[in-house]
């Protein structure tokens, strides 16, 4: 597998919507694998699709902690808890950026595995937050989107500080930034 450079904010894919994926093939497995394996070495616990400038609706998790781990491919909400969660989100897209954000506490998608078999997951806590950032993704969305205004701001000033590059600059070149 291959580690694949990962999109920073600025880079106009990270806004586009992805589109459903209609090939259930090796290239898409190898794929999931790449982004997976991407994924772990930013010390990420989520990756979409746009992340990684591949425009299809596939998204990878983990739970190091609980060793559980998969891909989503052409996920959909199912149902979300009215229950919330607060907590600090960040993105690997936002290298060093964390922001209390609020989501459903749970969530249930439906979506379909590498090999296109339909398959349910079921998320809370930590998963439920991790799943709904990375379908945001595939979307178009940005979690910086779901800040309070003044978080929002803040994230801002420092993007433009030019946070963000020194952030990335400090990831290995293998992960598609500068060494």
């Amino acid at each position: 597998m291959a580690l694949l450079p990962i999109r920073i904010f600025g880079d106009p894919v990270l806004r586009e919507r992805a589109r459903q994926v209609t090939d259930f093939d090796d290239q898409l497995r190898q794929l999931a694998e790449s982004m997976l394996e991407t994924m772990r070495a930013a010390e990420g616990l989520g990756l979409a699709g746009n992340q990684v400038g591949v425009l299809k609706r596939l998204f990878t998790w983990e739970l190091p902690d609980e060793e559980r781990h998969g891909a989503l491919v052409n996920p959909e909400v199912v149902e979300t808890s009215e229950d919330v969660q607060h907590g600090d989100e960040g993105c690997l897209s936002f290298p060093g950026l964390f922001f209390p954000t609020e989501r459903p506490l749970r969530v249930r998608m439906a979506a379909r595995d590498v090999f296109g078999d339909e398959l349910t997951l079921e998320g809370e806590g930590t998963l439920a937050r991790i799943m709904l950032h990375e379908l945001d993704h595939l979307n178009g969305i940005l979690f910086i989107d779901h800040l309070a205004r003044h978080d929002r701001k803040e994230a801002m000033r420092r993007i433009n500080a030019g946070e963000l590059e020194e952030e990335a600059a400090a990831r290995p070149a293998y992960v598609g930034h500068p060494a």
